[in-house]
């Protein structure tokens, strides 16, 4: 590694934010912070966001393990040990969420877990979440219900219910990776757009007589539902084995339509409202799931995957990550989006991402494996 590499210093000032979050949140979860004054809204178990929490204080933790105290880095994150400690209590914090009714367990265990390299309550936790998924594959439908412990009808299919859970089912042994093959196709059969110029529909729900119907909300245009689908089909090439060309077809046509290495290197959170919010969230997700891109061997696009995740982040810290000397605390990614349709918290900080930005600066200077997170 490289200590003059340019992602060096946002990425200590990003991990310095992380340490202040700790000290604000205590044992609850952030959930999005307020880009006036940094103040965080939090939940009690973390939704479906907790273990993003989990995940970045694992690459705090990593990060002060592996780097010699300096200067840059913060007299808060020099003791190793005690961010260890403070991401292993997040981490046991998410143990209630192994039996509930929501493919978004994904999201939760995998992330909340898998950053956590050779810890043996991590990688516990991780198997039996990995048990747990599997047990709720649904052969009928091909898939793992959305499910009901986030509200609604638990009959849906999601975009944001693929990520995570592939490589988390794929941890399960061969019948793992069969059911995590089945939950992805079926997804892309759903989402992936039919018509030409079309962009995916992220949501759609079983209707009782045997067939999908796409769902009003969120609808097409939906950037950070784009760059999950991207991420799910980035983990299907690096984690499963059957139909690589599908998902190769699945990765161009998304990089495609959606202009991953085309369009704004931020985009809008929805691009049915361009003059709207952004959301440097959907860019975050998207650069990971571009590094994940760039490591398939032969890939015709991995170099373009690789400068454009790079450009993707460059961007990102240099002008969404709050400066060190200003009013604001530092190392703030803003211009994030939760929630468009209903207005809320959509010029914000987001956990998530916090928590992409941290492992695309980290796998960018060598910190971290997107083989196994």
């Amino acid at each position: 590694m490289n200590p003059g590499h340019w992602a060096e210093e946002p990425l200590e000032r990003l991990l310095r934010r992380v340490g202040e979050t700790a000290e604000q949140v205590g044992t609850r979860f952030p959930l999005y912070a307020d880009p006036a004054d940094g103040r965080w809204t939090t939940t009690g178990r973390g939704s479906w966001t907790g273990g993003f929490w989990a995940g970045l204080l694992w690459l705090r933790a990593l990060h002060t393990e592996g780097a010699a105290p300096g200067p840059a880095v913060p007299v808060g994150t020099r003791d190793g040990r005690a961010c260890r400690s403070v991401a292993v209590a997040a981490r046991e914090r998410l143990a209630s969420w192994v039996d509930a009714d929501t493919a978004t367990r994904g999201l939760i265990l995998w992330y909340g877990t898998a950053p956590a390299v050779g810890e043996e309550g991590a990688e516990a936790l991780r198997e039996r979440a990995a048990t747990a998924v599997l047990a709720a594959w649904d052969p009928g439908l091909g898939l793992v219900p959305w499910g009901a412990a986030l509200g609604g009808p638990r009959l849906r299919a999601r975009a944001d219910g693929v990520p995570g859970l592939v490589p988390l089912l794929a941890s399960a042994g061969p019948e793992g990776r069969a059911a995590a093959a089945a939950h992805l196709h079926r997804h892309l059969d759903l989402c992936l757009p039919r018509e030409p110029a079309a962009r995916p529909r992220p949501a759609w729900r079983w209707d009782g007589t045997g067939g999908w119907t796409a769902g009003a909300e969120p609808a097409s245009g939906w950037t950070r539902g784009e760059s999950w689908l991207l991420l799910s089909v980035a983990d299907g090439l690096l984690h499963l084995e059957g139909d690589p060309d599908r998902l190769t077809d699945a990765a161009e046509l998304l990089l495609d339509r959606c202009e991953f290495l085309t369009g704004p290197l931020v985009p809008p959170a929805d691009t049915r409202h361009p003059e709207g919010p952004l959301d440097t969230s959907a860019g975050a997700i998207a650069a990971v799931a571009l590094l994940k891109l760039a490591l398939l061997p032969g890939a015709a696009w991995a170099s373009a995957c690789a400068h454009r995740a790079e450009a993707v982040l460059r961007r990102l810290t240099h002008a969404h990550l709050t400066p060190r000397g200003g009013p604001r605390p530092p190392g703030m990614l803003l211009d994030g989006c939760y929630d468009a349709h209903s207005g809320t918290a959509v010029r914000h900080e987001l956990i998530w991402g916090d928590f992409f930005l941290a492992l695309g600066l980290s796998a960018l200077l060598g910190r971290v494996d997107l083989r196994r997170v």
